[in-house]
């Protein structure tokens, strides 16, 4: 069975953690929605990574070529 599209799998995910915060599902129902939450959850990080590692930034470089090189996030900064 292939694997559920990122945004297939968290929604699949909320709807988990929707029922499991209800409190109706007897206790066997809960740990087989938690189990497959855990799946979903690891599938979505895998896709997540995945993405990170693709993005690239196109930078101009002096003799008005461009490049790219891999997105680094420590240059970021939340304040500016």
């Amino acid at each position: 069975m292939a694997e559920p599209k990122f945004e297939e799998a968290l929604k699949k995910l909320e709807k988990i953690v929707e029922s499991l915060e209800g409190g109706e599902l007897a206790l066997e129902d809960s740990l087989k929605k938690y189990e497959e939450g855990v799946r979903l959850a690891q599938t979505c990080a895998k896709k997540l990574d995945a993405a990170q590692r693709k993005v690239d930034v196109l930078m101009k470089e002096q003799g008005g070529t461009f490049s790219t090189k891999p997105f680094d996030e420590s240059g970021l900064n939340p304040n500016e």
